[in-house]
């Protein structure tokens, strides 16, 4: 990858050899109580997700297709998480806040990879529900290991396929001018401006694709929720209805924060958009929502309430 960025450089004659992260603000003040805040909420969601993939690793009645999603979207939140917050905090305390063309390619194709992989996962898993519930007798079948590894295997390939296309379409471009980057982590708003070269076909190319993803993986999780909702109307027993809602409770909610973040992008005036509403946005879900899934799987989920319990007893109590 290396050898292809310096190909690449070469090819365009970038003059540019690092940039310069500006952050979410230039207050000295501020940056120390920002600095507290986000450290502690990066250590929750490292123990929030890696907790969670380990209780579902060691509790023998978690291994099931929903929870095998489950560890998988943890691991994926912990990720992209970790693509930029750790670089973000650097910065909040340090005077030089460069980061290295390189690297700026390394955490935009990184995080782009964990994000285009969420969506998709996010999909699946309201697949997954729909499978248990439209038709429990053969969902064994449906939802057997090796398609499983293939839902989540071919998330993957999406998401860092998409990764690769926006990376290169990015990072071909010359940037010969200012390196000073109006964010707190690589993104493809503040790096087409400071790009000397034409970004119009960027521009189509990056709109296609992510709406494209984003349209799709949103049809999926409504259709499947569609047909779950019908399927629990049909059910004679009100207990049978309430458990098939429980165990969907905790997807819906998840998919809501996440896909709502990213609607409310795409559907916001181009004439109100601003770097700064861009920014916040962008804690948001590179901060805020990495926390919130454990804690919506864990509080909203009977089976992994029981399996903490169940770990917390034999282990500590």
């Amino acid at each position: 990858m290396m050898r292809l960025m310096k190909e690449v450089r070469g090819r365009n004659q970038t003059e540019v050899t690092e940039f310069l992260l500006l952050g979410l603000s230039d207050n000295p003040d501020l940056q120390g109580v920002l600095f507290a805040l986000f450290l502690l909420i990066y250590m929750a969601t490292m123990v929030g997700n890696l907790g969670m993939i380990v209780l579902i690793k060691i509790d023998l009645c978690l291994h099931t297709p929903m929870y095998f999603f489950l560890s998988s979207l943890s691991f994926v939140d912990a990720s992209y998480s970790s693509s930029v917050t750790p670089k973000m905090l650097v910065n909040l305390m340090a005077e030089n806040k460069a980061i290295s063309f390189h690297g700026c390619a390394a955490q935009f194709y990184f995080f782009g990879s964990f994000l285009g992989t969420e969506c998709f996962l996010l999909a699946m898993m309201a697949y997954d529900r729909y499978a248990a519930i439209w038709n429990s007798l053969l969902y064994p079948v449906l939802m057997s290991g090796r398609i499983c590894f293939l839902l989540i295997a071919t998330s993957f390939l999406a998401g860092c396929g998409n990764a690769a296309i926006h990376t290169g379409m990015t990072f071909r471009l010359s940037f010969c001018g200012s390196n000073r980057i109006n964010h707190f982590y690589c993104d493809t708003p503040p790096l087409l401006k400071l790009s000397c070269s034409d970004t119009h076909v960027n521009g189509i190319v990056i709109m296609a694709f992510s709406s494209f993803i984003v349209i799709s993986c949103v049809m999926i999780v409504l259709i499947s929720y569609l047909c779950i909702f019908i399927a629990v109307l049909k059910m004679p027993l009100l207990e049978g209805r309430h458990k098939a809602f429980s165990t969907c409770a905790s997807h819906l909610m998840a998919v809501t924060i996440f896909f709502g973040t990213i609607l409310f992008m795409y559907l916001c005036p181009t004439s109100s958009y601003s770097m700064e509403q861009d920014k916040v946005v962008s804690v948001f879900y590179t901060l805020i929502i990495p926390m919130l899934n454990p804690l919506i799987y864990s509080l909203k989920n009977n089976d992994v309430k029981k399996a903490l319990k169940k770990i917390l007893r034999k282990h500590i109590l």
